[in-house]
């Protein structure tokens, strides 16, 4: 896996910004085909060519075309070429596409409230009834809102990731006797722990993503609002009811704080906690794998990079993972991000195509081939490519678990992906916490 990879799908959210949701400057770009219809018969009674689907996206190269294999066989089956497109411009061209009558016929949405402005502006499609129905028996009420704009459906979700797993060696935890904590204040006094018996800083951190550096920070920060203060008032937060200079949110912050701005914990195998900042976050992994940094914070598409830094992952392999804890110790709140699939025809091979990606067939299709994972209620967790994926299947299908999208995805572009990502910079870099709430809040649109 490229490491660099992650960090060009963030710079590219960092896109949708303002500009983006002003569908701003006309005309369509690359591989806009024309719209599409549904098979037909020649007077012989035999089919005509196959239907053609366009489909555009952020999802590229490796990923690009095991999403392409996904729908394969269905393709052939159903006599409809799905032609699909990826772009690092995805969120400003979409708008483009969309004000210049070029879009395509479904867009695979990584921001819901991109989704919700294209829908709002009434360029998207309301979801057919198939996609309705398979919304409603495979997906969570969580999930689904993400696709409803104004109480209407317009999308269905597609792959999911799970965020706020901490990485460590089991290998180290059962010699050391440590056990996996129940309880953020748990995981505080594992952190010290360590730090005593090991000499050095327990943790490793990187918050290095190019144009997008402080991404891997807000993640943090959406982990602790929502286990602290509740669902609610992550909402609330996201809709900027909930100021980031709300005591509630300065609370995330002090919490985050008692790990990655204390110099006995951080940065192990890089320095002191400046060089977060300056740590890419891919090569983290490095570290974890080598036994120099014996806890890391990072999502499920982590195991990639241990991977690739030559470890493998398992309850009994080089390294495993255990979400964040709650505050109380009682059940799972996650964070975590995914794609929802929009459409801007409603032409019946369109349809049929947005159905079969709003499906369980589809889900366990695209997860049986690697690197990803889907909420879906329908998909096996025995079809996730490696144990961590399987047990992050299974928290998103317990009924229990309370999920929440990323935040800083949810927020508007020049917060989210904006004053958010930088106020993290300057927060690890020294800057103290209430002057870098002010300065993140004061990225929010003034209307």
């Amino acid at each position: 896996m490229n490491k660099s990879r992650y960090g060009r799908l963030f710079s590219s959210v960092a896109a949708a910004g303002a500009a983006a949701l002003v569908l701003a400057g006309c005309g369509g770009g690359p591989g806009v085909s024309e719209s599409s219809s549904a098979p037909t018969e020649t007077s012989g009674g035999a089919s005509a060519a196959p239907a053609e689907v366009t489909i555009y996206g952020t999802i590229a190269d490796a990923e690009a075309k095991l999403l392409e294999q996904s729908w394969a066989d269905w393709s052939k089956e159903n006599n409809i070429t799905i032609k699909y497109e990826a772009s690092k411009e995805f969120e400003t061209q979409i708008a483009v596409r969309a004000q210049g009558g070029n879009a395509p016929d479904l867009a695979i949405f990584p921001q819901p409230g991109l989704l919700g402005d294209l829908a709002t502006r009434g360029f998207l499609k309301a979801a057919p009834d198939g996609v309705k129905a398979n919304v409603a028996s495979g997906w969570s009420e969580d999930w689904a809102k993400y696709g409803t704009v104004d109480g209407t459906l317009y999308g269905a979700p597609l792959m999911a990731s799970v965020k706020g797993w901490v990485w460590y060696s089991p290998a180290e935890f059962k010699d050391k006797g440590y056990k996996v904590p129940t309880t953020w204040q748990g995981l505080l006094d594992l952190t010290a722990q360590i730090e005593k018996d090991k000499g050095s800083a327990p943790w490793c951190a990187g918050f290095g993503s190019g144009d997008a550096t402080g991404w891997p920070g807000t993640d943090w920060i959406e982990d602790l609002v929502l286990r602290q203060s509740g669902k609610d008032v992550y909402d609330k937060w996201v809709a900027n009811e909930v100021k980031f200079t709300d005591p509630q949110i300065k609370s995330a912050f002090d919490e985050v704080g008692k790990i990655l701005k204390n110099p006995k914990y951080v940065n192990a195998g890089y320095g002191d906690v400046a060089s977060i900042n300056s740590t890419a976050f891919g090569d983290v992994a490095d570290v974890l794998v080598s036994g120099k940094c014996s806890l890391h914070h990072q999502a499920s598409f982590f195991s990639g990079f241990i991977t690739e830094a030559g470890g493998t992952v398992g309850p009994d392999a080089d390294l495993w993972g255990f979400v964040t804890p709650s505050i109380d110790g009682q059940g799972n709140s996650v964070t975590g991000g995914g794609e929802i699939v929009g459409a801007f025809s409603d032409d019946p091979a369109v349809i049929k195509v947005q159905e079969y990606l709003s499906s369980a067939d589809w889900a366990n299709s695209r997860v049986k081939l690697g690197g990803v994972l889907s909420a879906n209620k329908g998909l096996d967790p025995a079809n996730a490519s490696d144990p961590l994926l399987q047990e992050a299947v299974k928290i998103l299908q317990d009924p229990a678990t309370t999920f929440r999208f990323d935040a800083s995805d949810l927020m508007p572009g020049s917060v989210g992906a904006g004053s958010f990502w930088k106020g993290m910079v300057d927060w690890i870099n020294g800057s103290q916490t209430d002057a870098v709430l002010k300065q993140i809040e004061s990225g929010w649109p003034s209307s």
